[in-house]
């Protein structure tokens, strides 16, 4: 009778947007790190809406860094999209099981998605074919309480390194900024439709030039109970599967039948 063999541990790449020193992606790293072999690559400093941006005029460097303990980290000088490239072309050598990235310091929610550099993270990975998460917790602040976040982080990874994962994945994952007695669980949801009314406020500086900062307000335009902005306001932690593929079907299909040209 042959020996049972080893069932090899699956390779978790971890990277955010916040910067590889950021406290989410180190309470990211603790939840984890006993359900596969971690590697850390992420930026060196905060790259927060980039959206899905690559460096291309500049050369991207990657240095080796001891910020967590028995876990091979490396700090990249270009965008979140760039780390996951660089991780699977020249760190890992191969695609790993699984992405997350995270734990980003503020709300990706709805219209966030769009421009947020952990997502896009999690959306190049999956473009790759890896299955990824970005997770958020909707506290912009340093000294957040992740406690809840590295709970519902374990949940979701345990979940799906025990079940067959389609290799295009990719969810997006916001937690209330409260206490986990707090929150009622996990819900599946869709994207709300909601954007920013934006305005930018012009000022004149020392010299008389003319500079603008950027202000707004977010405004949900989705009554719907099964959105995401719905979910968090109710003290879910929502759960939005996406996609890279832009195509709308139902648009497709009415234009097929209605343009004759």
């Amino acid at each position: 009778m042959k020996p049972k063999t080893a069932r090899k541990k699956p390779v978790i790449l971890i990277t955010n947007d916040d910067g590889i020193t950021a406290p989410g992606i180190q309470n990211l790293v603790e939840a984890v790190k006993d359900l596969g072999k971690i590697v850390v690559v992420a930026p060196d400093k905060p790259q927060s809406g980039m959206g899905h941006a690559i460096t291309i005029g500049n050369p991207l460097r990657l240095h080796p860094v001891q910020l967590f303990k028995d876990i091979e980290a490396w700090q990249c000088t270009g965008t979140p999209v760039d780390c996951v490239k660089l991780a699977v072309d020249k760190v890992l050598h191969r695609k790993p099981d699984l992405c997350l990235s995270g734990i980003n310091h503020g709300s990706n929610h709805s219209i966030n998605v769009i421009y947020s550099g952990t997502m896009s993270a999690a959306v190049e990975a999956a473009i790759e074919s890896i299955p990824s998460v970005g997770l958020s917790l909707m506290d912009y602040s340093l000294e957040a309480d992740f406690s809840a976040s590295r709970k519902y982080a374990r949940i979701i990874v345990e979940h799906l390194l025990q079940n067959r994962i389609d290799k295009h994945l990719i969810l997006n994952v916001n937690i209330p900024a409260l206490p986990d007695t707090l929150i009622k669980g996990l819900r599946i949801c869709r994207q709300a439709y909601a954007k920013y009314e934006e305005d930018f406020v012009e000022r004149n500086d020392p010299t008389g030039r003319k500079y603008y900062w950027l202000t707004g307000r977010f405004v949900n335009f989705d009554k719907g109970k099964d959105t995401d902005v719905w979910a968090l306001e109710h003290n879910y932690v929502s759960v939005v599967p996406v996609q890279f593929d832009l195509t709308n079907y139902v648009l497709k299909t009415k234009l097929e039948k209605t343009w004759k040209l």
